[in-house]
């Protein structure tokens, strides 16, 4: 099993596309290969193929990445499934995790994150979850979301490391943190990847 992740910037013509293309371009290139495993199409859309159990925490961090510019936001959609057909792109393989991906995309009217599987139950119960995560992931502020992308790449610091990296007081840190959401982000991908080890 794959996931593809299909996604497109909101208000992408709010800010220098040199700005949040740069950026993405950066989060993606941790996942492997353009045109591969991943590419940007139609200026503003994008594909990912990644490992499933790391497909949220993916999600969370582009989210993260986007949102650190103002007034721009990115909808989501991951679809679980196989790949039967390989190419040189990404945009042209198939298969159903593709099929996932682009129908829940095609779904995406009042939501920016949303999951397709094989799996109905898995469906409901992760994006009943995340239609409850995006009160507070929607309303990042671009502190919150640089706080967050910087706390997501890089695990292993502890709070006083990360108000050493982004030089601000670990008071700042801790509070950002909790405003954010973090703690239960965190128990979110830990669940989720646990659920799709279980489907994998």
């Amino acid at each position: 099993m794959i996931s593809i992740i299909t996604g497109d910037i909101i208000n992408s013509k709010e800010s220098p596309p040199e700005q949040w293309l740069n950026a993405l371009k950066s989060i993606l290139s941790i996942y492997g290969n353009t045109p591969a495993q991943w590419e940007i199409f139609r200026g503003d859309s994008f594909q990912l193929e990644i490992d499933p159990k790391k497909a949220l925490e993916a999600a969370f961090l582009i989210k993260a990445i986007i949102k650190q510019f103002k007034n721009t936001d990115v909808r989501l959609a991951i679809g679980l499934g196989e790949k039967t057909y390989h190419s040189e792109k990404i945009t042209e393989a198939n298969g159903s995790a593709f099929v996932n991906s682009g129908e829940c995309f095609e779904q995406l009217k009042k939501t920016t994150l949303a999951i397709k599987s094989p799996f109905e139950t898995f469906d409901e119960q992760i994006n009943l979850m995340l239609n409850l995560a995006l009160l507070t992931v929607d309303n990042w502020t671009s502190t919150s979301a640089i706080l967050i992308k910087t706390a997501l790449e890089h695990p292993n610091l502890n709070q006083k490391k990360l108000a050493e990296h982004l030089k601000k007081t670990q008071g700042n840190i801790s509070q950002g943190l909790k405003r954010a959401g973090y703690d239960e982000i965190l128990k979110l991908l830990y669940y989720y990847s646990s659920k799709v080890e279980n489907l994998c």
